[in-house]
């Protein structure tokens, strides 16, 4: 005679014949059964023994690992949770047998009970000793119970201590799960993009505010674009030994092969690029796709036009930013120049005004010894020249003030730039000839030769209006910060006769004196 389950009525209905598992418990929003019921009853015919229920597909137990050190992490995972829910387990067998107790106990009132009615017709004093007896062995078991149930209530509490410390650990491994599933995904993206020959560098537009955005978009639809199989095209009725599988295989194996040696060379091209090798490049990159067209034409492999187009705006947007910033570079050059220049003017008046208040001191010091002396002759001299000191320093004070005062110089350089080049340019410098011996440093082999010299005090637009004349004959017509122009000394007189400033030149030397310059052509040939 064996034993079978006896669900309680107020339980959920169970499949016919259905054994608890060894450790089954009772999900926590059943109710409790009726008191003093019998879970397990005899059984003439013991029932077969069911099937445990098992863990669902999408159950932790069942989630796939995932990629590289995810596997492993998953495993330490779940192997901390199966010890917790051990436990858990362990607590609630031991429940169960309070729980038997408890019946057991119950039980034996209950005869308890059947005995003491036996006992009322008996004897009153052996009835007095029994009921004695029993009250003494009632109140024994009552305490009993007591203690089993607050052993139960303890039991009780520290299983659900348990099972919450158990549930918090199941969202903090579900959490870090989900964490390692989302960096496998990551790592998966970035390895089918860099078996397409995509890899991540430091691009030359990145720091280019205005460009990041177009950049990042760019890039974006050149990612999406490999990884959706959209940059390349093939055929896919190849076979291979009769099988269809290997022969796609083979045709992709091939395709991302001649990816990567497309983008290998895009990334090139990108890495070299000048704003003066953007056509070069294009044609390379074009020639490129071409090549592994003819390449790849059993197959039909090419590179997707729309692939070709995103990397061919990829080159054009890195030579655009290259020009920028080197003329961006060349504007800080040229407003360095021009503040070092403002600077050196400024030094140079401070001196002379200093110069020119001693002389001024040292004259009226003079016109006072005269004065004194009665020398009225001599006296009248050192008065009219400290008039002309006076002017002097006024002059100063206001070239000085007017940043717009200056010289407008056109100058030559035979030997490094030819006999038909001259530079057209502006200086606020006291000495013109300083600025000139300047630009005559170590960054050409010959000194400038000076062939106009012209004070103006708007030489900002006088500068201006002279290199609108000249604009057709530019040497540069890309940084127009470089005043070089195809001319001659004797042409750049007849534009000023047209502007009507032949007056305004201090001096003018048509010839060029090039003296180290001929020096070294008459060494050269031995003359």
């Amino acid at each position: 005679m064996g034993y079978r389950f006896n669900p309680p009525p107020n339980w959920p209905a169970v499949p016919a014949g259905w054994t608890p598992p060894p450790g089954w418990q009772p999900p926590a929003d059943w109710p409790a059964p009726p008191k003093f019921w019998q879970l397990w009853t005899h059984d003439p015919e013991p029932q077969p023994q069911m099937a445990p229920f098992q863990a669902g597909p999408g159950s932790a137990a069942s989630g796939k690992p995932g990629l590289f050190g995810a596997r492993k992490r998953v495993r330490e995972l779940e192997a901390e949770l199966g010890t917790e829910t051990t436990k858990f387990l362990q607590a609630a067998s031991q429940l169960r047998e309070v729980n038997a107790h408890n019946a057991t106990l119950s039980a034996q009132l209950v005869d308890l009970k059947a005995k003491y009615t036996e006992l009322r017709g008996k004897d009153a004093l052996e009835a007095e000793r029994e009921i004695r007896q029993m009250r003494q062995t009632i109140a024994e078991l009552g305490l009993e119970a007591r203690q089993h149930q607050d052993a139960q209530a303890q039991s009780l509490k520290d299983a659900e201590a348990q099972l919450a410390t158990v549930r918090r650990q199941i969202d903090e491994a579900a959490a870090k799960l989900k964490s390692l599933h989302d960096q496998v995904v990551e790592t998966e993206e970035i390895t089918l993009l860099q078996e397409a020959g995509i890899y991540e560098f430091r691009h030359r537009l990145a720091d280019a505010v205005a460009y990041k955005a177009a950049l990042q978009r760019l890039k974006d639809s050149i990612k999406i674009s490999a990884k959706n199989n959209h940059a390349i095209t093939a055929t896919t009725d190849w076979t291979v030994n009769g099988s269809t599988v290997e022969g796609q295989r083979m045709v992709r194996d091939f395709s991302k092969l001649m990816l990567r040696a497309y983008n290998a060379e895009a990334d090139n091209c990108v890495r070299s690029m000048r704003p003066y090798r953007l056509e070069s490049a294009k044609d390379r990159l074009t020639k490129t796709r071409e090549v592994i067209s003819r390449l790849g034409k059993t197959m039909n492999i090419n590179i997707s036009p729309s692939y070709h187009r995103l990397r061919l705006e990829e080159l054009e947007l890195t030579a655009d930013h290259l020009a920028k910033v080197e003329e961006d570079k060349e504007r800080i050059r040229a407003e360095r120049e021009r503040q070092r220049d403002e600077q050196q003017a400024q030094r140079e008046f401070e001196r002379e005004k200093a110069r020119l208040a001693k002389e001024e001191a040292h004259w009226r010091n003079a016109l006072q010894k005269w004065a004194a002396s009665g020398d009225e002759q001599q006296a009248a001299a050192a008065q009219a020249k400290l008039d002309e000191i006076g002017d002097a320093i006024r002059g100063v004070e206001e070239r000085e003030a007017n940043i717009r005062t200056g010289w407008v110089y056109v100058i030559s350089n035979v030997g490094s730039f030819g006999d038909s080049i001259v530079k057209v340019g502006l200086t606020r410098r006291l000495d013109p000839l300083e600025r000139v011996r300047e630009l005559g440093d170590a960054s050409v082999p010959f000194r400038f030769d000076v062939h106009a010299k012209i004070f103006d005090a708007d030489a900002v637009s006088l500068e201006t209006r002279l290199h609108q004349h000249l604009a057709d004959r530019r040497v540069n017509r890309v940084n127009l910060r470089r005043e070089f122009f195809y001319a001659t000394p004797a042409e750049i007189l007849t534009i000023l006769e047209d502007m009507g400033l032949k007056d305004n030149l201090l001096d003018y030397v048509e010839e060029p004196e090039a003296q180290e310059w001929r020096s070294s052509q008459q060494l050269a040939h031995g003359t």
